[in-house]
């Protein structure tokens, strides 16, 4: 065998395991391989992902990718949906999980992950150029959170101190009841 008949073999090797992997998410019905072929979905879309991550210069140390869960950066990952044919983007935030997309088209999830990424970058991009307007918001974010949470912190206490006041009334209209004759 020569070295120019090895490269089309592994090249054809891997997008036979590929398509293997294809037909064995998309056939997967069993419980127990529902994992597997989560894991292999996941997969899929990693490696549709690889020239989106070749793009991203050497210096930005945003963005690393793993499989458990196709994690993208620090606070942004893939999972599969409950049919384990969907794909749920989501990014965990100080408020709560948000979803960015969900989709079954591995094209169309490599299209939102790419979005996020260049959203990301030029987030990183204006930070870097002291864009300060990104951390004024984050502050008016906490100033508004911080009002809400006073507003409700008084309104507890009001409706404790009512709920008091009406209940120690009662009680002493019902010692006053019972004390006479």
């Amino acid at each position: 065998m020569t070295e120019g008949h090895a490269e089309p073999r592994a090249a054809r090797l891997k997008e036979a395991v590929r398509q293997a992997r294809i037909d064995m998410a998309e056939r997967t019905g069993v419980v127990v391989d529902l994992h597997d072929a989560e894991v292999a979905r996941l997969e899929i879309l990693n490696e549709a992902l690889d020239p989106l991550f070749a793009d991203i210069p050497a210096e930005v140390e945003l963005f690393e990718r793993g499989i458990t869960r196709l994690w993208i950066d620090m606070i942004a990952h893939v999972v599969m949906g409950r049919d384990k044919r969907i794909y749920r983007f989501v990014q965990d935030t100080r408020y709560g999980r948000r979803v960015l997309g969900e989709t079954a088209d591995v094209a169309e999830a490599a299209s939102l992950v790419t979005t996020y990424v260049a959203r990301r970058l030029v987030e990183r991009e204006r930070v870097l150029a002291g864009d300060t307007e990104l951390a004024a918001r984050d502050l008016l974010i906490d100033q508004v959170s911080r009002r809400r949470r006073r507003r409700r912190m008084l309104g507890v206490l009001i409706v404790g101190l009512l709920l008091g006041v009406i209940a120690g009334a009662a009680g002493v209209f019902a010692l006053a009841w019972w004390s006479l004759p």
